[in-house]
């Protein structure tokens, strides 16, 4: 009797490890476009790849990150900035690859792996419309304070919140040693910032620099030649009790992050966004250009 025990066993233990590897893959992201899309993205690519994966799209941040640290979500793609500040607490000032060293070593005392960052930085920025921005001679931020130094009359966009936090719009002056008085700046939603901005109400706006609307409406983001905003590389973590299932998944995962950076998501956000074309569709067709799929 003795064979057919252990037979038995042997067979239990071989079903087991199948299931252990073919356990579902749960693919989360937030809810705005960008998020969508790398969700729908990340999602086709691995069942592509023979994964059986679980969608989990339109997810607030905070409960985003939480599902993932209790083994709700296995991963999805985040900022390294909003890991460090949000999630992490740390104040100080950071270069980006500083901010991603430090994010992943403190998150992977939670168990959460951050494979190899993108070329995509979701951070602040500052553009103006392209053709002004050529005519003015104007292409970092340093040649924009200099332009109001020397006595240019330019009109501001922000939102609310960027003007008033602590690290936002006054320290942004400091750094670049200019000072623009309140009556050249408009504080609104940040939505408005970009038609303002398309329309010729303002003549520099504060945007985000994968936002789709950048190229659609013609505009050119200033470069932040002295570091000042907070890097906010967009990066794909992974549990590490997902990896030890799926350990492929590591190198599959950097082979997409490798084909992203900041223009190719603002086209891709451009796509949904502004031609309204479907989530699925756009992240589908990317993939195929990509021979990903």
């Amino acid at each position: 009797m003795i064979k057919p025990i252990l037979s038995v066993l042997s067979s239990i233990a071989l079903i087991g490890v199948s299931s252990a590897y073919a356990a579902t893959i749960t693919v989360g992201g937030k809810n705005f476009t960008e998020q969508q899309i790398l969700a729908s993205m990340t999602s086709q690519y691995l069942e592509g790849l023979g994964y059986d994966v679980n969608t989990r799209a339109g997810m607030g941040s905070a409960v985003l990150r939480q599902a993932q640290e209790n083994g709700q979500i296995d991963v999805y793609w985040e900022y390294t900035g909003t890991s460090l500040i949000n999630y992490n607490n740390i104040s100080e000032r950071l270069s980006a690859e500083e901010t991603y060293e430090r994010v992943k070593e403190l998150d992977a005392e939670k168990g959460l792996v951050w494979l190899e960052p993108s070329a995509a930085n979701n951070t602040y920025a500052l553009a103006m419309r392209e053709d002004d921005a050529s005519e003015r001679g104007i292409a970092t931020l340093s040649e924009l304070a200099s332009a109001i130094n020397d006595g240019d009359s330019l009109s501001f966009g922000l939102n609310a919140e960027f003007y008033a936090r602590d690290d936002g719009w006054r320290p942004l002056m400091e750094a670049y040693d200019f000072n623009v008085g309140r009556r050249d700046i408009s504080r609104m939603d940040s939505g408005l910032v970009y038609q303002a901005l398309r329309d010729g109400q303002i003549d520099v706006g504060l945007v985000f620099a994968t936002d789709g609307r950048i190229p659609a409406f013609g505009f050119y983001v200033l470069e932040d030649d002295k570091d000042y905003f907070p890097a906010y590389a967009l990066t794909p973590v992974v549990r590490q009790e997902t990896l030890d299932l799926h350990p492929n998944v590591a190198s599959e995962l950097n082979e997409l992050s490798a084909l992203l950076d900041d223009e190719i998501m603002a086209a891709l956000n451009a796509q949904v966004d502004v031609e309204r074309k479907s989530i699925e569709n756009v992240s589908k067709e990317f993939l195929e250009q990509h021979d990903m799929m």
